[in-house]
């Protein structure tokens, strides 16, 4: 992907949940504008193939094993790409899961593994970078939300209330930090692999057939994450909202 809208200053970028979708859109088009992405998720075979195809194209990238619901995972990360950079000037926490179902289903092991991943993993990789921004005196942290951060459907309450959860968190950091730059981009229907984690399948069948209907590809969620790290250091994008025009 190319832009004529190079970035303002390449940065390094950290991205979770890279193997695919909005991680690997991202991954791709940063990398194409002229940033060095490093790669985190817990496929490795397919983060270092992506990490090649972009180096092939001539642009930078690594690529390390990232599982965010693993804290010390998420700080070998963090490490690494500081060791190998010299610096960590955004985080994007996009790694997410979306096992839908209605609560009265008590899919216990699904609302704990989303906790664990949309909500714990954001936090650990604040706990990762905070610090090395902190000494740097300049970064950005971009946490993935999702339109259900704003609403809440049927089968979708915990999936919405860990979303609601990281917009809050999100909010909470912002009014902390005067050097340290926060933004929530909230996807609606992005076409990736996300759905596949829905254990039920006719709601599973119904959510695929909304999505035809009215989604987004992940590269149009990629290029809004890349305006709001493109801005000056003065001017903090706090939330960008991306959804199909069809979408309800």
């Amino acid at each position: 992907m190319t832009s004529s809208a190079p970035p303002m200053s390449s940065k390094v970028v950290l991205v979770t949940g890279a193997s695919s979708g909005i991680g690997e859109a991202t991954g791709r088009y940063l990398a194409a504008i002229g940033h060095t992405v490093v790669l985190g998720a817990r496929r490795t075979d397919r983060i270092g193939l992506l990490a090649q195809e972009i180096r092939e194209a001539g642009g930078k990238a690594f690529h390390w094993h990232l599982d965010v619901t693993d804290l010390e995972s998420v700080r070998s990360f963090a490490a690494s790409a500081y060791d190998q950079c010299g610096r960590i000037d955004v985080l994007i926490n996009n790694a997410g899961v979306m096992p839908l179902s209605l609560m009265e289903d008590l899919r216990i092991d699904e609302w704990d593994r989303m906790i664990d991943v949309n909500l714990r993993g954001v936090l650990y990789g604040i706990a990762a970078v905070m610090p090395i921004m902190r000494k740097q005196g300049v970064g950005h942290i971009v946490n993935v939300a999702s339109v259900s951060a704003h609403r809440v459907d049927p089968t979708a309450a915990v999936y919405s209330a860990t979303k609601f959860a990281v917009r809050a968190l999100s909010e909470g950091l912002r009014q902390e930090s005067k050097d340290v730059r926060v933004t929530v981009v909230s996807p609606g229907f992005t076409r990736s692999e996300l759905f596949d984690g829905i254990g039920v399948a006719p709601l599973k069948t119904a959510v695929r057939a909304m999505m035809d209907q009215a989604s987004i590809p992940a590269s149009a969620v990629a290029e809004a994450i890349g305006y709001a790290i493109g801005q000056p250091e003065n001017v903090d994008v706090g939330e960008v909202i991306v959804r199909a025009t069809a979408q309800g």
